[in-house]
C-alpha cells in the first residue's frame, strides 16, 4: 500500500499501512495556500495531522513538501498556489526531529532504531488493543452503520 498526498490527511490510511508491516511512513505532498481561501494557512494543521499518524502507530514519519509558486486554472480562472515547503521528519512519538524551510530545498536525514522502535510499539498496545469492531463504519462512505 502507498499514501500520496491527499492521503495524507486520513488517520486510517496510515494506520492501515503500519499494520502492513510499514516501518516508517512515507508522504510525497503538494500542499499550499488555498486559492479559494487566501485566508486559509493550513501549513500548521497539516503538520500536527501527520506527527499525530507517527505518534498514534508509533513509527517514523517522512513529509516531503514542494516549495515555490504554480498558477493553476480553476473554475473562476486563474489563480496562484504558493506551497508551503517545510518537509519534515517526524520520531515514532510524532516529535521533529529534521525540518526544512519555506523557501529552499533541503534534504532532510534522520536515524531511527527500527528493532527499538518495533519493540516500543509493541509495548504500547497500539495494535494489540485496537477495537476494530468500532470501525465497520469507517467502511461506509457517510458514516452511517452498517448492518452485523
Amino acid at each position: 500500500m502507498s499514501a500520496i498526498c491527499w492521503d495524507q490527511w486520513y488517520p486510517e490510511a496510515a494506520r492501515a499501512m503500519a499494520l502492513q508491516g510499514a516501518e516508517i511512513l512515507f508522504y510525497p505532498t503538494a500542499i499550499g495556500s488555498e486559492p479559494q481561501d487566501e485566508g486559509l494557512d493550513s501549513r500548521e494543521h497539516w503538520q500536527r495531522v501527520m506527527q499525530g499518524h507517527a505518534g498514534a502507530n508509533v513509527v517514523p514519519l517522512v513529509a516531503s513538501n514542494r516549495i515555490g509558486k504554480e498558477i493553476i486554472d480553476t473554475e473562476h480562472g486563474k489563480s496562484q498556489i504558493t506551497f508551503y515547503g517545510n518537509s519534515f521528519i517526524a520520531g515514532p512519538t510524532g516529535e521533529i526531529v529534521a525540518a526544512a524551510n519555506d523557501k529552499d530545498e533541503a534534504v532532510l536525514i534522520a536515524q531511527f532504531d527500527l528493532d527499538k522502535i518495533k519493540s516500543k510499539r509493541s509495548c504500547w498496545g497500539v495494535f494489540r488493543d485496537r477495537r476494530p469492531d468500532l470501525y465497520k463504519v469507517l467502511l461506509t462512505s457517510d458514516g452511517s452503520k452498517t448492518s452485523s
